[in-house]
């Protein structure tokens, strides 16, 4: 590394061909989470960070040291990078995550309450499209209204709904 640090080309090669294989063992035996892909991923950094800050080495003490710093950092690094996330495919879950197709009658009692509280003609829209299924045009003629007209009404009904809801869950 002195060297390098010096100018010498041949003895900077030899220098990262020889930490390569070394590194790289640190690098596995700390990250062994990461997969092997990823591993490869920090040497390349640790090598590119040895290019990059070899300069701050200081000569007089032991190089060791300094190295196995730089590839803890980059292991942390990729951890932080990768967070606490878990990747485990759905497909292992299924015969755990099976939903029963049942409605929740208390849920449909609270959906009506709401409903309740609008006024009768934002009810009857909300009733008939939400619930029933109705198309905006069905509503529209029933309701003697255009459908631009229905649209907004509905739009404003649901956004009534909604602070309705929010001052129910406070």
């Amino acid at each position: 590394m002195r060297a390098a640090n010096q100018g010498d080309a041949v003895a900077y090669a030899a220098l990262l061909r020889a930490l390569a294989p070394v590194l790289r063992s640190v690098i596995r035996a700390r990250g062994a989470d990461l997969g092997p892909e990823t591993c490869e991923d920090i040497l390349q950094d640790v090598l590119l960070a040895i290019h990059l800050k070899r300069h701050t080495w200081r000569e007089d003490e032991p190089l060791r040291p300094w190295l196995n710093a730089l590839a803890r950092y980059k292991v942390v690094d990729a951890f932080r990078a990768r967070g606490r996330r878990m990747t485990i495919p759905l497909e292992q879950f299924n015969d755990v995550l099976v939903a029963e197709d049942a409605v929740d009658p208390a849920q449909r009692r609270d959906v009506l309450t709401m409903i309740a509280a609008l006024d009768a003609r934002s009810a009857d829209i909300v009733r008939a499209i939400g619930l029933e299924g109705a198309t905006i045009r069905e509503t529209g003629t029933r309701l003697e209204m255009t459908e631009g007209a229905v649209r907004v009404a509905l739009h404003r009904a649901l956004k009534r709904l909604a602070r309705l809801r929010e001052r129910m869950m406070e």
